[in-house]
């Protein structure tokens, strides 16, 4: 199984790229925002991938985070969502956009994908929600906790260039949704006032968002 690919890009399409690895083409789909994200034509790229085994096909998929690829994953085991469409997920809402939406059980966000009507979006919020937590406290480091062990590495010769960054406040979600989890509060209400604090305030450091959250999840009057 193919886990990693770093090579150079030979050409790219409107949903997919050619990354050269040796000498050997390795045709990869990727959503727009992974698109957006890899270098030029001719230059070196990094990229987590997925394979789809089919009975008459074999498709790699492409993400330029571990958080991304093991979303997709997630998003592909819910009835009716396939591999294009948990890329369509993606693309429009990226791996925190899809753990906020999820978290809040706010379908219209994941209905904004295209391709995606009312009843999937509230099918992948219905059935996701559950994993929403574990995704958000993975988020600021899951590249280092699952680490390149469990990815086949095909090494290039060139340099290899890095992956864009997580998001600015990841890991004070992860802490906020952990100190939450220890007062007692239960994980789907952790982290659905996490994602509404971390919404209302993208660069708020930890404990900011442990005030917030605690405050939206305080008995109302």
């Amino acid at each position: 199984m193919i886990g990693k690919l770093t090579g150079r890009i030979e050409y790219r399409a409107a949903d997919h790229v050619l990354i050269d690895v040796r000498g050997v083409g390795y045709l990869v789909f990727c959503s727009e925002r992974t698109l957006a994200a890899l270098p030029g034509v001719g230059e070196v790229a990094a990229v987590y991938t997925d394979m789809l085994v089919q009975e008459t096909n074999l498709q790699l998929f492409g993400f330029t985070t571990l958080a991304e690829k093991e979303w997709h994953k997630l998003l592909i085991s819910v009835q009716g969502v396939g591999a294009k469409a948990a890329l369509a997920i993606m693309g429009a809402l990226g791996a925190d956009g899809v753990s906020r939406a999820i978290a809040l059980g706010d379908w219209n966000a994941v209905k904004v994908a295209k391709g995606i009507g009312p009843k999937i979006a509230q099918r992948v919020v219905l059935d996701l929600k559950d994993k929403a937590p574990a995704m958000m406290a993975m988020g600021g480091t899951v590249a280092q906790a699952m680490g390149d062990e469990e990815a086949e590495v095909i090494e290039s010769p060139a340099p290899k260039r890095k992956a864009p960054e997580p998001a600015a406040n990841a890991n004070a979600q992860s802490e906020a949704l952990s100190a939450l989890s220890n007062l007692g509060y239960s994980p789907s209400d952790a982290a659905g006032a996490v994602a509404q604090a971390a919404g209302d305030d993208p660069q708020a450091q930890t404990p900011a968002l442990i005030r917030a959250a605690l405050k939206l999840l305080a008995p109302k009057e």
